[in-house]
């Protein structure tokens, strides 16, 4: 399949007319071919009219031809083939192993989406048949149903550039609910969003879709991204990224005439809380394996464990001289793109120089460009709670340790954090009632808890959250990964009395597509369709 270059806008390729973007190699600096054509606000008014031409249509299609369409999305993007794999290496500096393994999350996630269609619980079917002999009032009869809520905005995120790129679980979960998804592609890997792209368009084509389901823009700079949250007729956005990015999204999104939900995911330091028990019964073990989550990927998942939290002492001390130990080895690793590894050496910069924080141990000098030199620092909680800047994240490889004098001290320090996407606790046979103790903040202050793990890596299924209170996510009640992430892209809507020719297929009283249905209170259950 050929680069081009081009804008996907609904069933055309056309070359945008607003500036060049070119891709990077971040492992070598060189800039690679071909010129991508900015999109301007003109493409993107094209694309939503588009996207609202299709909505009707594409909301109410039938659950067969909707999960047809994800299982064809996923089918096109493995027949990219290698080619796909080389150019997101390309544009990310990231290995062919682990690209391969998110090509096939991507692929297991769309089909995982088609299967949450088919069996049609996300519609939320709900009927109370009417009662006009009840006393003393009769009952309407009342039907509800979930809707999907509208097309949705889907911005590439840099880190993922497939699992949460342009057909990754924000666009998956918004098109299995039933809206179509206009792509904001990110700016560093526009090639393998292009392919991604026109293995999409090709599978709207073949499901015979409207042609407004799907639109994929590049576009350089904010205007594009801005022109996109404020067109009326998007409805919701979903966003992975800084978070300076996602407040202004949202801050747009809020100032429009009809506000609408941006479903960010922003940051994220995912505490890890080595309790008195796990550090006595395998103080070095826990460093080394510290090391190995912290440095995976050069540290850019969103879940990486950027604060452990530990009760002073010896034990401490074998879990960090263990941890230097293997970050000494470590060896540096290319980053994403050249901004994000300035941010990265920028939030390193800071941490070392500053007053109360200790360098433990930094990871091997790279050669090239835009290495990532890990690194681990300390402190003690009293600095950690006076200062702040201290809780930001560091994007990357970057860990800070927090000493603690007591159990009080650290429960404490657990109450001051802020929202997180994961909670740690490591812990041995003696810590169970502390680790009781620290689970209602822990509840309160993240959407993933984790025991005797490590919380990068985020399995794609029915229970998995990967979300939390502010800041880690704009909505803490929504998740982005697993199926639960359907929800946010509908909403519910009843119909009272409405004569049966006019009710939705959905609501009929023969269910023609074999829903799972709440009826007077009881659920029937696929026996009884």
């Amino acid at each position: 399949m050929t680069i081009t270059g081009q804008l996907l806008i609904g069933a055309s390729a056309v070359t945008g007319q607003h500036g060049q973007i070119y891709a990077t190699d971040p492992a070598t600096g060189e800039r690679l071919e071909p010129a991508f054509g900015a999109g301007s606000r003109a493409d993107v008014e094209r694309a939503c009219a588009l996207a609202a031409a299709a909505f009707d249509s594409y909301r109410d299609s039938a659950p067969e031809l909707r999960a047809g369409f994800l299982d064809a999305i996923a089918a096109n993007i493995e027949a990219i083939g290698d080619e796909l794999i080389q150019r997101a290496m390309a544009e990310t500096g990231l290995p062919r192993a682990r690209l391969e393994g998110e090509r096939g999350r991507t692929c297991n996630q769309l089909r995982l989406f088609a299967k949450v269609v088919r069996d049609g619980g996300y519609a939320g079917v709900r009927i109370d048949p009417a009662l006009p002999a009840r006393e003393p009032l009769p009952r309407s009869d009342l039907r509800q149903r979930r809707i999907a809520l509208g097309p949705v905005a889907v911005f590439g995120a840099s880190n993922f550039p497939l699992a949460f790129s342009v057909a990754g679980g924000d666009t998956a979960s918004a098109l299995a609910a039933g809206c179509p998804v206009v792509v904001k592609a990110h700016s560093a890997h526009p090639g393998t969003s292009e392919l991604v792209g026109r293995a999409v368009q090709q599978a709207v084509a073949a499901s015979g879709l409207p042609e407004g389901v799907f639109s994929l823009i590049v576009g350089a700079g904010n205007e594009v991204g801005s022109a996109l949250v404020a067109d009326p007729r998007i409805q919701a956005v979903g966003f992975t990224g800084s978070r300076a990015g996602g407040v202004a999204l949202m801050r747009l999104a809020q100032s429009r005439p009809q506000p609408i939900p941006v479903y960010g995911e922003l940051s994220a330091i995912n505490p890890v809380f080595l309790l008195p028990g796990a550090l006595a019964e395998r103080a070095e073990a826990l460093g080394r394996a510290f090391v190995g989550s912290l440095t995976l990927g050069a540290g850019q998942f969103c879940t990486n464990p950027g604060l452990l939290l530990a009760i002073d002492g010896p034990d401490a001390d074998a879990f960090v001289a263990a941890a230097a130990e293997a970050l000494g080895a470590a060896g540096a690793q290319t980053m994403l793109s050249p901004a994000i590894h300035a941010a990265y050496s920028d939030g390193v910069a800071k941490l070392a120089r500053h007053e109360r924080v200790t360098t433990v141990a930094r990871g091997r000098e790279g050669d090239g460009p835009n290495r990532c030199r890990a690194g681990l620092f300390a402190t003690d909680a009293d600095s950690f709670l006076a200062n702040p800047a201290l809780h930001d994240e560091v994007f990357g490889a970057s860990g800070l340790l927090v000493r603690c004098r007591d159990a009080a001290q650290l429960q404490s320090l657990a109450e001051s954090l802020d929202g997180q996407l994961t909670a740690t606790l490591h812990l041995g046979a003696a810590d169970t009632e502390l680790a009781r103790a620290l689970l209602p903040t822990l509840e309160r202050k993240a959407g993933r808890i984790l025991a005797n793990g490590w919380p990068t890596g985020v399995e794609v299924s029915h229970a998995m959250v990967h979300g939390g209170p502010w800041p880690a996510t704009t909505d803490a009640r929504a998740t982005s990964v697993g199926t639960a992430a359907i929800e946010r892209f509908l909403r519910p809507v009843c119909y009272q009395d409405l004569p049966a020719e006019l009710l939705p297929a959905a609501l009929r009283d023969d269910n023609p597509y074999g829903l799972p249905r709440l009826v007077d209170g009881k659920r029937e259950h696929a026996a009884n369709r």
